[in-house]
C-alpha cells in the first residue's frame, strides 16, 4: 500500500473544487489509516456520498456520518481470503503509521495534529536562534544553557532554523473546564509541602531481573486468564448474571457467556475476523463472533468482554447485546472532621505542568526546546511538574547514526543536571517517567524508574523517579502516568460501530474499564511486554482522578466517564516545537461527614 498523506487529499479534494481545514484533513486522514484507503480512494467515496445525501458540505459531522454509513460497513467487513493476504503487513501497520506522521510533519497545515521526529532532514540553521528571556528567567536558565550546549554532543551540530523560526509560541490550543479565579501559577514557595506517593509500591520495585525472551507460553497464558475471570466476576456482579455458559456448547436458548476478544489470523481485527476465547471455566475454545446484530460496539484484540446471544450448532456465536466494563472506584480516603476549618483557600490549588519528549528538534541534537520549557516553568512556578521521556530519543537519526561524542547517559545526565539547576528558584517537585524510546533506559513493559545515584540530597527531596505506567496520588488526587503511546497503537487496532462517538474517548473508556494501561494483546512489536511484571505493575489499583496519555495524535483534553484525561503532545514536532500541558485543580476541601469530594480541573494545551 503505498504512503498516504495530507497533501494528496487535498489535492484530490482541490479537484473537485471541495476547500476544507486542518481538522477535517486530519479526520479524513485517520479514516484513510483505519481503512486502509489512498486519498483518491477515500475522495471518491466522500463524493458519492454527498451526491447521494443531495450535496452534503464536508464537515467533521458530515464525516463522522461518512465513517459510520460507508467506511464501516464496506471497509471493515473485508473477505477473509484478503484479509488473509494482508496479514503479513500487520508489522508494517504502525510502521507506515509513524512514516505517514514523518512526511506530514512539512505541511505547516498539520503540525498540530500530529506529531513524530522527521526522518533524513538535512536543513541546518544559518543563525543561533535567539529566545527571548525576562531577566530572572534568564539568571535561573544560564547554567542549564551552558550544560545543554550542543557542541558538546555532536561535533556537527548547529541550531535548529526551524524550531528558531516558529510562531505562535504560548497560545493556547486546547482548553478544558473552569476553576474560579483560574490563575495560572503556583503556590509559590509553599512546594515542600506537596505530598507524592506512588500507590503501586516503593520506586524501586521494578529493579529486579525481568524474565523477558525466557518467558514461558503457560505463565503468559495463566495472567490472561486471572484477567479473564477477574473482569469477568466483576460484570457478573454488577450486571446480576447468574451464570457465564461455554461458549462452544451449542444451545438453542439465548446464553451469557465470557471472553477475550482475538483475531482469527495474524492480520487486522475486522467485523468478520472477531473471535471469543473463553477461560479454562468456561471451556478455553475459540469461536468465531458474527456482529450483525449489535448496533453498537467497540472492539480491540485483548478485550475481556461479556456478549449475550445464541450459538445453535456450536461453530458461531451470535451476539446480540455486548455488556459495557465497569471502572474502579476513585480514590477516597477518612478525612478528620477538624480539618474542615484549617485548609486556606491558596492551598487547595494545585498547578501541574506535564511535557512529553523528545526535547530536541529532529534536525539537531540541540536542546533549545528543553532550555524554554524551563524558562516556562520559572515564569509559571508549578507545584508539580511531571517530564515523560524519551529524554535521549532512540528514533533521532544523530542517535541512530551514532553521531555523537558523549555516552548517552552522560546526556541524560547532562538534561536532568539541567532541569533541577534551572527549577531550583522554583522548587516545584519534580517527576521523572521513561519511556521504551529512552535509548539509554531498559526497554521492557512495564518499565523501571531511572536511577540517579549522584544526586545531591536536596536535589533528591525534589525529584521522584517512577516506572512507566504507574498511579500517582499528589496532595490527594490521583494520577495515572503511562509514556507508552497506547492510542496509537489501540487507535490501530479498535473496530467500531458506535455512531456520535470519537475514537479517543472509546480507547480511553477502554483502558479505564479494563483496568490496565496497556490492555492490547497482543502488543505491537515494538513494546516488550513482561506479562509476569505487567500482572503487577501494569494495573490500574483505581480509577485516576486524571490520566496521562502522551501520543503521537492531535493533543486533548477531555472527561471520560469521570477521570480528565489529557494527551499533552509532545515537546517537538519534528524540526519545531510542540506543546505542553498545564493542569490547575481545586481541591475541595473536606466535608463535614468526611466523604470526599472530586477534584475541580481546568486544564490546557500550550505551545513551547
Amino acid at each position: 500500500m503505498a504512503l498516504v498523506n495530507a497533501d494528496r487529499i487535498k489535492s484530490e479534494l482541490n479537484t473537485f473544487d471541495i476547500v476544507c481545514g486542518d481538522d477535517i484533513l486530519d479526520k479524513m486522514l485517520e479514516q484513510c489509516l483505519c481503512n486502509r484507503l489512498q486519498g483518491d480512494e477515500i475522495v471518491l467515496e466522500w463524493v458519492a456520498f454527498s451526491t447521494t445525501k443531495g450535496g452534503l458540505k464536508l464537515s467533521l459531522n458530515t464525516l463522522e456520518q461518512f465513517e459510520h454509513e460507508v467506511l464501516n460497513k464496506k471497509y471493515k467487513a473485508k473477505p477473509a481470503i484478503a484479509k488473509r493476504e494482508e496479514s503479513h503487513n500487520r508489522t508494517r501497520d504502525i510502521n507506515s503509521l509513524h512514516d505517514l506522521i514523518k512526511a506530514e510533519e512539512e505541511e505547516e497545515s498539520l503540525l498540530d495534529s500530529y506529531s513524530t521526529p522527521a526522518k533524513g532532514s538535512q536543513k541546518r540553521a544559518l543563525t543561533t536562534p535567539e529566545h527571548p528571556q525576562s531577566k530572572r528567567s534568564a539568571a535561573l536558565i544560564a547554567s542549564p544553557g551552558l550544560l545543554l550546549c550542543s557542541a558538546s554532543f555532536s561535533p556537527s551540530v548547529t541550531p535548529s532554523q526551524k524550531y528558531s523560526q516558529r510562531g505562535g509560541r504560548g497560545e493556547v490550543v486546547s482548553t478544558f473546564g473552569a476553576v474560579q479565579g483560574t490563575r495560572w501559577a503556583g503556590r509559590k514557595g509553599q512546594t515542600n509541602r506537596v505530598q507524592l506517593e506512588l500507590l503501586e509500591g516503593s520506586e524501586d520495585s521494578l529493579i529486579n531481573n525481568y524474565k523477558y525472551m525466557f518467558q514461558r507460553l503457560r505463565d503468559v497464558r495463566n495472567v490472561l486468564t486471572e484477567k479473564i475471570e477477574e473482569l469477568g466476576e466483576e460484570l457478573r456482579t454488577n450486571f446480576n448474571i447468574e451464570e457465564f455458559s461455554p461458549v462452544s456448547l451449542p444451545a438453542q436458548d439465548s446464553v451469557t457467556v465470557l471472553g477475550q476478544v482475538c483475531c482469527d489470523s495474524n492480520g487486522k481485527l475486522n467485523s468478520q475476523s472477531v473471535l471469543l476465547e473463553a477461560g479454562p471455566d468456561q471451556g478455553g475454545r475459540q469461536v468465531p463472533v458474527d456482529l450483525s446484530e449489535l448496533r453498537d460496539y467497540s472492539l480491540f484484540p485483548g478485550q475481556v468482554v461479556v456478549m449475550e446471544g445464541m450459538n445453535t450448532s456450536g461453530r458461531k456465536f451470535v451476539a446480540s447485546k455486548l455488556f459495557e466494563g465497569v471502572p474502579l472506584p476513585f480514590y477516597s480516603t477518612p478525612i478528620k472532621q477538624e480539618m474542615d476549618m484549617d485548609i486556606p483557600d491558596e492551598q487547595l490549588m494545585l498547578l501541574v505542568m506535564v511535557a512529553c519528549g523528545p526535547y530536541t528538534p529532529s534536525d539537531g541534537l540541540t536542546f533549545d526546546p528543553l532550555v524554554d520549557l524551563i524558562n516556562v516553568i520559572a515564569r509559571d512556578r508549578p507545584d508539580v511538574c511531571i517530564l515523560l521521556g524519551p529524554f535521549v530519543d532512540s528514533k533521532h537519526e544523530q542517535i541512530e547514526k551514532s553521531l555523537v561524542t558523549e555516552t548517552f547517559d552522560a546526556i541524560f545526565s547532562r538534561c536532568v543536571g539541567s532541569i533541577v539547576e534551572g527549577t531550583k528558584g522554583v522548587g516545584c517537585r519534580l517527576v521523572f517517567v521513561p519511556s521504551q524510546r529512552d535509548v539509554h533506559h531498559h526497554f521492557i513493559y512495564p518499565q523501571p524508574p531511572f536511577i540517579l545515584p549522584d544526586l545531591s540530597k536536596d536535589d533528591a527531596k525534589r525529584m521522584t523517579l517512577v516506572p512507566d505506567p504507574c498511579t500517582l496520588l499528589i496532595d490527594g488526587v490521583t494520577f495515572g502516568l503511562t509514556s507508552t503511546d497506547i492510542l496509537f497503537h489501540m487507535g490501530a487496532e479498535e473496530i467500531s460501530c458506535a455512531s456520535g462517538s470519537d475514537r479517543f474517548s472509546r480507547i480511553l473508556k477502554h483502558m479505564l474499564t479494563q483496568r490496565n494501561y496497556y490492555p492490547l494483546y497482543p502488543p505491537v512489536e515494538e513494546v516488550n511486554m513482561d506479562y509476569e511484571k505487567f500482572q503487577g505493575y501494569g494495573q490500574m489499583p483505581l480509577s485516576p482522578d486524571v490520566l496521562i496519555v502522551p501520543s503521537e495524535l492531535r493533543f486533548f483534553i477531555k472527561d471520560v466517564i469521570g477521570c480528565v484525561c489529557v494527551n499533552p503532545g509532545r515537546l517537538t514536532k519534528g524540526q519545531v516545537g510542540g506543546t505542553y500541558g498545564r493542569l490547575l485543580i481545586q481541591r475541595s476541601a473536606p466535608s463535614i461527614d468526611g466523604k470526599r469530594v472530586s477534584p475541580c480541573v481546568a486544564g490546557q494545551v500550550v505551545k513551547i
